[in-house]
């Protein structure tokens, strides 16, 4: 009797031992069939597109002129007529300096008026003689000169328009000529000064246009035109300076910001792909994708990038017009591997 139970016991045990082997075995080959399964990528045909040459340059904005506003010699500043950030125009009154220099040519100047105009009647009945009557006319014509070069010195004007950027000096004070009065700067138009690469230099021409982009407008471009092109190559940095100009007619643009000014030189016919297809090789500058080929294998391949279009990178080399670019599911990837396209 214990002999019959204890190879019932047996039995059982044997049974259960096969039962754990075979779901062992059961787990493994599902294991090995999920190993085995091909990665499902999504995939977009390479087409080609003519894309814009383009060249970025960096320069900082400059007023179009500036003038610095000053009397020609040292004096007490009777009125200030401007404050910083004042528009003005041409000829507006910015101050005043003291009058007393300037009355006493212009007393001068009315004396001598007076006198050559008596010795003119005595000349022509030939009672002055001709020497006096030309030492008052050039004694006439240097007080003349005299009189409006204290005028222009005495009334400060603006010689243009433009916005007043500094003011160093206050009514009362006196004016030692260390530093300008006013500084007026014309920024209707502004100019941007952009050194060129000197592979460039027969493409450039007076009147090409220009995008400008700002930090302060980020989502803005402006335009310009080349005003002027400096004739001659730096020897060190191979570049030579355009200068750029913009309208500015809102005046938006203000002397010192900062700008990136491009411009464009052609176009090529080159492959464009979607940057999500890009892949940068790890530890390198490189880059590459992946390319499907017709037995649903996967084809690592280099590329040379060229300009980013947004979400879209120019392909210069590495891939051809109808290749089927992988865009998703990289991560799983190497060179030869078969895949599930969705």
């Amino acid at each position: 009797m214990k002999y019959i139970k204890l190879s019932i016991i047996t039995l059982a045990v044997a049974a259960l031992m096969t039962a754990c082997g075979q779901k062992d075995n059961s787990t493994a080959t599902t294991g090995q069939n999920s190993q085995k399964a091909a990665p499902v990528v999504s995939v977009v045909t390479a087409q080609a597109e003519d894309v814009d040459i383009t060249n970025t340059f960096t320069s900082n904005i400059e007023p179009f002129a500036t003038n610095n506003i000053v009397s020609q010699t040292a004096g007490r500043i009777m009125s200030i007529n401007a404050e910083v950030g004042d528009k003005v125009r041409k000829g507006q009154l910015l101050a005043k300096m003291d009058e007393v220099t300037l009355a006493k040519t212009r007393l001068q100047f009315i004396n001598d008026s007076t006198e050559f105009s008596r010795l003119t009647e005595l000349h022509k009945i030939g009672a002055v003689a001709q020497s006096d009557y030309d030492m008052a006319k050039l004694s006439l014509k240097i007080t003349e000169k005299t009189y409006h070069n204290l005028l222009e010195n005495t009334y400060l004007r603006s010689p243009l328009n433009g916005v007043v950027t500094a003011r160093n000096y206050d009514k009362g004070d006196m004016y030692s000529m260390a530093q300008p009065i006013f500084v007026v700067e014309q920024i209707q138009p502004v100019k941007m000064l952009a050194n060129v690469s000197e592979s460039l230099f027969t493409q450039v021409h007076e009147g090409m246009e220009f995008d400008i982009v700002v930090d302060a407008y980020p989502n803005e471009v402006f335009k310009g035109k080349v005003n002027l092109l400096y004739p001659t190559v730096n020897a060190t940095t191979h570049t030579f300076p355009v200068e750029v100009i913009c309208e500015n007619k809102d005046q938006r643009l203000r002397p010192g910001m900062f700008a990136r000014v491009t411009a464009t030189f052609g176009t090529n016919h080159h492959i464009v792909v979607p940057d999500n297809a890009v892949v940068k090789q790890q530890g390198s500058g490189e880059h590459f994708v992946y390319v499907l080929q017709p037995d649903n294998t996967v084809k690592y391949t280099l590329v040379e990038l060229g300009k980013r279009m947004g979400n879209r990178y120019e392909i210069v080399s590495g891939l051809n017009e109808g290749d089927r670019i992988v865009t998703e599911g990289q991560v799983r990837l190497k060179d030869g591997v078969s895949v599930t396209v969705k």
